[in-house]
């Protein structure tokens, strides 16, 4: 055995250990379409994703405290979990990871389309495929909806991140982009709101440094230590009931975009109820 084949089986040790044995059988139990080698054909590896597992079990007991409403609505077999996006940094998706996994039982593993820049950065596109994060791109949500997965999605995009601190809880342009998926593939739309994750990292956003590095995004924080890092805020998501659309995926933008205000006026809503239920954002 290697020096890294060593390292990787003595770092998978330590992550078994930590979680605990019952979910650990829970998460061994997910159906999943592994080849011989123990890889689907995206590239998620189950004992790699382990780790994944454990970092986002940090985020969700300990770090944020995430309170979930409503996980039970997700229903099994292909979905589009379609959320706001906010805070600087993707937290909010390691939050709603974190309570398919821990607060919804059976638990489950989603599937986030992350940016393309993502994939430029060192060592990033290989971690995030292990751990079942891919490209976001219109095939490869297909295939995955084809093969009955959760897909989580930010409609807002980058847009959503790098709003200002001014315009929190202010949702942004949706794209169609994940309505003609839907009608395509006969998906159910679950909305999701996340109430914390806007407080996370007061940031302003470097838009000329964002431009020429190609990032979606450079924040700089607005308070010590004055880098990116997220305050433990409390974060409360909600899960609404299942939407169910009909119609051609190749309708004019207009046919769709009336779809798509459905599905955001749900989510404004929840985010409304979300925060007249708040009473603080660290608690």
């Amino acid at each position: 055995m290697g020096a890294t084949d060593w390292l990787k089986t003595r770092v998978q040790a330590w992550v078994d250990r930590q979680i605990d044995p019952a979910f650990r059988a829970k998460i061994k139990a997910l159906p999943t379409r592994q080849n011989e080698y123990g890889y689907d054909p995206f590239g998620f590896n189950r004992d790699d994703a382990k780790t994944a597992v454990l970092i986002a079990r940090f985020f969700h007991t300990f770090y944020f405290r995430v309170e979930s409403h409503g996980v039970e609505r997700v229903p099994p077999g292909r979905v589009l979990l379609v959320s706001n996006h906010s805070g600087q940094l993707p937290f909010d998706g390691i939050g709603i990871g974190g309570a398919m996994l821990f607060d919804r039982d059976p638990p489950r593993v989603i599937r986030a389309m992350v940016e393309k820049y993502v994939q430029t950065l060192p060592f990033a596109s290989y971690l995030f495929a292990r751990w079942g994060q891919i490209t976001g791109t219109p095939e490869n949500c297909k295939r995955l909806l084809e093969d009955d997965e959760a897909i989580l999605v930010f409609p807002e995009g980058a847009r959503g991140i790098a709003k200002p601190f001014t315009q929190r809880y202010q949702l942004q342009e949706f794209g169609l982009g994940f309505m003609r998926l839907a009608l395509e593939t006969h998906t159910p739309i679950v909305p999701i709101a996340v109430i914390g994750a806007e407080e996370q990292i007061p940031a302003v956003n470097l838009k000329s440094l964002a431009r020429l590095l190609g990032a979606p995004a450079i924040p700089l924080s607005m308070a010590p230590p004055f880098l990116p890092l997220p305050y433990p805020v409390k974060y409360r998501i909600y899960f609404g009931e299942p939407l169910e659309f009909t119609g051609d995926p190749d309708d004019e933008d207009e046919v769709l975009e009336e779809k798509v205000k459905r599905v955001r006026n749900e989510i404004q809503s929840m985010i409304r109820f979300g925060l007249k239920e708040r009473r603080h954002i660290f608690w």
